[in-house]
């Protein structure tokens, strides 16, 4: 849709969901500029790359709008985080899709403050190229049905304006802007408490190795500490409530996590190429050092705990997760429901478990396998070589009876074709 469309039809007050950045700056100043009524809403996401998230009031201000507040995010984001660790809902098996997560939180927070307003539009910096875009629409969609979206980047007038990012830095120069020194970066970063996703610029060649970029939340594992670092994370039902001793909650808990492992240079570039939803592929930088920490110490509690049918039920249960925060549908019915299917094992989740940090692994160290302090582990003497426990040997053998009907039936009737497409391969 075209901002002259919307103009045309007397729809000129429009809210933005804005960073802060080019993007935002050259979009509020178009807007304006056309005739709109610009209102901007910054959430505050415990953007680690903004020292001064109050700052970006001024940005958007200058640029045009009529308003722009800073509305708090952290908490509600720190629960979906820690949903999306509870589910271990990585992306294509890689990564923490953070900047995934953070689109739905953004756009609720943001029309839960305009929802008694008279704004009938709502736009966004997402490129048409991208997954945000997607994101972004469908929360709205969801949230609010009658809300306009408008996206700068699928407007033919403004593409035209702006093709690439040197066009919106000539823009703001001459319009007096002020864009700050992010806008020379050879690559574009995206910030929140769980994590940076840097995308764009050389990043875009995969024949340059991505070590030129600078991690905003810890070091790369080659510049780590040479001395291993001990952390013991303290959960109850399926809620990290200590790391070291320390009582915290749950924000706190992610931003001593982020720390700890970031100087560990844990989290950092553990992905290479995706697949976007819009069907191309794309390559990016992903860091995550609290979520990866957090993360992998629930992974191993989830070995201890659930059996092998829960395990296979939770693998399908968290690839489901992962596809729908990658494409948008972390509000819709199928990941309401995931996550309800999840809880029964949730609420498992008690444990104290130590891990050792180095140079970005994240190795298991021990556990207090005690019922006090993990009541639910399943974890006993049974599997033991020594004669102890209630498992007997002498057991198996009908059990490996019965297996071996089935064996012997193959080994009968088809094993010989079997093996004849193995010489063929």
């Amino acid at each position: 849709m075209k901002g002259e469309a919307l103009l045309n039809e007397g729809m000129n007050l429009v809210a933005g969901a804005v960073s802060g950045g080019l993007d935002s700056c050259t979009v509020t100043h178009w807007l304006t500029a056309k005739g709109f009524s610009v209102n901007c809403y910054t959430v505050d996401l415990g953007q680690p790359d903004e020292s001064n998230i109050d700052s970006i009031k001024n940005r958007m201000l200058a640029s045009g709008a009529i308003s722009s507040e800073i509305l708090p995010g952290k908490e509600i984001l720190a629960k979906a985080g820690l949903k999306v660790i509870q589910a271990q809902a990585k992306y294509e098996g890689g990564y923490w899709n953070t900047t995934g997560i953070a689109r739905p939180i953004t756009t609720q927070v943001i029309l839960d403050k305009i929802r008694d307003t008279d704004t009938k539009i709502f736009f966004h910096g997402a490129t048409g190229r991208g997954n945000d875009q997607v994101r972004f629409q469908l929360a709205v969609n969801m949230i609010n049905p009658k809300m306009t979206i408008y996206a700068p980047w699928r407007d033919s007038e403004f593409i035209e304006q702006f093709p690439g990012r040197q066009e919106m830095i000539d823009y703001c120069h001459t319009n007096g802007i002020p864009i700050g020194s992010k806008v020379d970066a050879s690559y574009s970063t995206d910030a929140n408490l769980l994590g940076l996703t840097h995308e764009a610029g050389d990043l875009e060649d995969v024949e340059i190795p991505p070590s030129f970029v600078t991690p905003g939340m810890g070091v790369w594992p080659i510049d780590a500490p040479d001395v291993p670092e001990i952390v013991t994370i303290d959960w109850l039902e399926g809620v990290p409530i200590e790391i070291n001793g320390k009582k915290l909650e749950l924000t706190g808990i992610f931003e001593e996590a982020n720390s700890i492992a970031g100087r560990n240079g844990v989290g950092i570039g553990n992905h290479v190429v995706e697949n976007r939803f819009v069907g191309v592929k794309s390559r990016g930088l992903y860091e995550s050092p609290g979520m990866e920490l957090l993360g992998t110490s629930y992974e191993y509690l989830l070995q201890f705990i659930i059996d092998r049918r829960a395990r296979e039920f939770f693998d399908i249960i968290s690839s489901v997760i992962s596809k729908q925060i990658y494409q948008g549908y972390w509000l819709d019915l199928a990941t309401t429901s995931a996550l309800n299917a999840l809880k029964p094992i949730t609420q498992l989740i008690t444990g104290k478990i130590a891990l050792r940090l180095y140079k970005g692994k994240i190795e298991f160290d021990s556990i207090e396998n005690k019922p006090e302090v993990i009541p639910y582990s399943l974890y006993t003497d049974d599997s033991s070589m020594e004669a102890v426990g209630s498992y007997n040997h002498l057991d198996a053998e009908g059990f490996l009876q019965v297996l071996g009907v089935s064996a012997k039936n193959i080994g009968k009737k088809q094993f010989k074709y079997i093996k004849n497409s193995w010489l063929d391969d």
